[in-house]
């Protein structure tokens, strides 16, 4: 079976992680389609929202696959089969199946519902909600194994929660509970496992009622503004605020609410 589970429930993409009895680790085939769903799904107007999750109830992920993925990364051994060659002829797709980019604007939200360790917590610092199971730990543990966490969360985890706290995470390499990751603001709710995916669903439908476009523009500002001096920000700010503004959607909402009436919107979609 695929290693990676896709399917629409609506306007919503759910993603699935499905190696669970390899703690949903990312194999070289996991990679390849992730990369590619990302790709495909930024492109498609009818998906509002992508909810990720794991197969199983033990782990989220529990990272790279230190058997195949991790030995490719380091090229200390050649490549087997279809999957490992498609990822070792692009090895940075492992960067884009992580979201370590800038230019993905659709909300993300993770439903952890077991550990996300190593890679799968920096898959979770790439999303924008997060729901995590009561019994589930969030563990960044590169420097444990020789190795630096470069799936992006050196440079995010410090963007979203205090110094203090992404040092901890960092520097200590050991798991942290579900309430700790709460309080430190690295989750938005902590809920028993069997309610994860239900309650980040729920969330994601939520989400969808906003305006396509207005949800990508915003969460636009957002990660292009992080860390730039306020002129600058505000100027990319007015930029997006414009660009929204010439979509149909920007009418629509205004006018379904004076009309006491759920607004269509469309996206891009013109009908």
């Amino acid at each position: 079976m695929s290693h990676l589970l896709i399917e629409r429930r609506g306007d919503v993409a759910l993603l699935t992680l499905n190696r669970p009895e390899k703690r949903n680790a990312l194999s070289p085939e996991m990679i390849v389609r992730l990369a590619a769903f990302w790709d495909e799904v930024a492109k498609d107007d009818d998906v509002r929202a992508v909810v990720v999750t794991g197969a199983g109830d033990q782990a989220f992920s529990s990272g790279g696959d230190l058997g195949s993925t991790i030995p490719l990364m380091m090229r200390t051994r050649a490549p087997e089969g279809e999957w490992e060659e498609r990822f070792a002829a692009d090895r940075k797709q492992l960067g884009r199946a992580l979201l370590r980019t800038a230019g993905f604007f659709k909300p993300v939200i993770a439903a952890i519902n077991g550990h996300a360790h190593a890679g799968g917590a920096e898959f979770v610092m790439a999303t924008d909600l997060r729901v995590m199971a009561s019994d589930a730990t969030l563990a960044v543990t590169e420097v444990r194994r020789g190795l630096i966490a470069s799936g992006g969360s050196l440079v995010r985890m410090p963007r979203q929660v205090p110094w203090a706290h992404a040092m901890e995470l960092l520097l200590l390499g050991e798991p942290i509970p579900a309430e700790r990751a709460l309080a430190m603001g690295l989750v938005n709710r902590v809920v028993p496992p069997d309610r994860v995916l239900d309650t980040a669903l729920d969330l994601a439908r939520r989400v969808s009622l906003g305006a396509p476009v207005a949800l990508e523009k915003t969460k636009e500002v957002m990660v292009r503004t992080s860390g730039l001096p306020l002129e600058e920000a505000f100027a990319i700010e007015t930029q997006c605020t414009k660009e929204n503004a010439a979509m149909p959607d920007a009418r629509e909402g205004p006018r379904a609410f004076m009309e006491k009436r759920p607004p269509v919107f469309r996206g891009r979609k013109t009908s």
